[in-house]
């Protein structure tokens, strides 16, 4: 009984110290954010943040847990070009390196994660006043760039 109780303490210890990756879904006016549970199995809503506020709410979070790389969703048209939004998605990625220098940033294709976050929501039984919160669809969608990261990361995606 003492060594399983010594071998889970371990294990907790383990699990503790494991950094997380962060998902981001930019926006000008708000940012959703995702991150990873320690085994980086699944991704799961953070927070919804103004835009202004975000680099100091990420150093804050970073602070508590450590975190090993950011997932940045990237707007891109249809034809694989950049989106018009990726002019502000470029300058917050400018930030985001400049205070985290040692952190690496990956680019996530974000074409219809807002679409699809709509749809996940519907799916997910959340009711329509709670649907029309912008902030949770940001946070869905934060949650749906990470989670394709890692499939991607697993061979998991098609």
């Amino acid at each position: 009984m003492k060594i399983l109780s010594y071998q889970l303490k371990n294990l907790f210890s383990y699990l503790c110290t494991m950094n997380r990756i962060v998902g981001i879904d930019y926006g000008k006016k708000r940012v959703g954010l995702a991150v990873t549970d320690p085994l980086h199995l699944f991704a799961t809503a953070l927070d919804t943040v103004e835009a202004q506020k975000v680099i100091a709410y990420l150093k804050q979070y970073a602070e508590k847990e450590p975190v090993e790389r950011f997932v940045v969703g990237y707007p891109k048209n249809l034809n694989n070009t950049p989106a018009s939004a990726a002019q502000y998605v470029d300058a917050f990625l400018q930030q985001l390196r400049k205070h985290f220098p040692a952190v690496p940033v990956s680019l996530s294709d974000e074409r219809f994660t807002s679409k699809l976050a709509f749809q996940a929501m519907i799916d997910g039984g959340v009711k329509k006043m709670n649907r029309r919160n912008k902030g949770t669809i940001d946070k869905v969608s934060a949650t749906l760039i990470l989670q394709a990261y890692l499939d991607a990361k697993k061979g998991l995606s098609d």
